[in-house]
């Protein structure tokens, strides 16, 4: 159970960050700041749940490495963000230096 409390970690973390696009700013009063907020509280609380049975160094690496690579594909997929191979070849990397 503690790797699923990882990988729904990892996915709030990419919905988290795809939705502090639009929240305009933390100090906005604005719908998506308190979304956003709360879907990254989520998954602190995901990760904070998933140590019980994963350790620490490997839960903090598959979250950010879930993290990075989901919010870079997004932006390029969903936001139109510019894409070069040389992206996908450091998110590669962080995934081999994990």
């Amino acid at each position: 159970m503690a790797w699923v409390y990882l990988l729904v970690a990892g996915a709030l973390e990419v919905a988290a960050t795809a939705i502090f696009r639009f929240a305009g700013g933390l100090t906005s009063s604005r719908l998506g700041s308190t979304a956003s907020s709360f879907i990254a509280g989520m998954s602190l609380f995901c990760l904070n749940r998933s140590l019980e049975g994963v350790p620490l160094r490997t839960a903090y690496a598959v979250w950010t490495g879930i993290g990075a690579a989901g919010a870079a594909m997004l932006g390029a997929w969903a936001f139109g963000e510019a894409a070069p191979q040389r992206m996908f070849v450091f998110v590669g990397l962080k995934f081999v230096s994990a």
